[in-house]
C-alpha cells in the first residue's frame, strides 16, 4: 500500500519504515461504522480499497457531506485533532481495506516532521485541500440549484456516480431521491 507514496517523501529508509510500521490494516464489511457522531476520533484511515461516507444525523435523516475513495485519508479532522466529538459519522459504503493510525502515533511523526519543510508543506496542502472541498460544497447549497450541483458532480466526481447508491447521491445533493430521479429524467430528455 505504501510503496506508491514513497518517492513522495524525503525520508530515509529507517524512518519510513518507522512511520508506516504505524499504520494497521483493517479490511471491514459495507456499512461498517467507523466512528460514530458524538464520539471522539482516535484514528485516520487511509483507503486502500473501497469508499467511505461521511454524514450526519439532521432530525432522524442521514445527510452525507463527503465521499472517500482508494488512496484518500478520512477522520473527523476537528475531532481527532482538537480531541472535540465529532459532527459527523464515518461509514464504508463498500467493503474496504484500510490503513490506519492512532492519534498519538500521528502526533509523534507530526512532531518529527514538522522541522522537514517539503513534509510539512504536503501535510498543509492536504488539509487544505479538504477545507477547499468543504467550502465548494458550501457555497454550492448557496449558490447552485440541485440541477447544477447534480451536473457538477458529473463532471469533476464521475466515480461517484459509478459507485455510490443513488439515496446517497440524493442526500449529498441534499434532495429526495424522487427529486434525483426527476432530474436525471430532465437531463436524459434534454439529448
Amino acid at each position: 500500500m505504501f510503496n506508491q507514496f514513497r518517492n513522495k517523501f524525503p525520508l530515509d529508509d529507517s524512518k519510513w519504515i518507522e512511520y508506516t510500521d504505524c499504520f494497521k490494516r483493517l479490511e471491514v464489511p459495507s456499512k461498517t461504522i467507523l466512528l460514530k457522531e458524538g464520539e471522539i476520533s482516535k484514528k485516520l484511515f487511509i483507503i486502500e480499497k473501497g469508499c467511505i461516507r461521511v454524514w450526519f444525523n439532521n432530525n432522524g435523516k442521514d445527510l452525507t457531506t463527503q465521499f472517500f475513495f482508494e488512496n484518500q485519508s478520512v477522520a473527523s479532522i476537528e475531532s481527532f485533532m482538537k480531541k472535540s466529538p465529532s459532527p459527523a459519522s464515518i461509514e464504508t459504503i463498500e467493503s474496504s481495506i484500510l490503513w490506519w493510525i492512532s492519534k498519538n502515533d500521528l502526533d509523534k511523526i507530526l512532531s518529527e516532521i514538522k522541522e522537514i519543510p517539503q513534509l510539512r508543506d504536503r501535510f498543509i496542502d492536504m488539509i487544505f485541500e479538504r477545507t477547499f472541498d468543504y467550502m465548494k460544497y458550501f457555497v454550492s447549497f448557496i449558490k447552485d440549484s440541485p440541477t447544477q450541483r447534480y451536473l457538477s458532480l458529473i463532471e469533476e466526481r464521475p466515480q461517484i456516480l459509478q459507485r455510490i447508491p443513488q439515496h446517497y447521491i440524493a442526500s449529498y445533493l441534499g434532495i429526495t431521491t424522487v427529486h434525483l430521479s426527476r432530474i436525471k429524467s430532465k437531463l436524459l430528455h434534454r439529448k
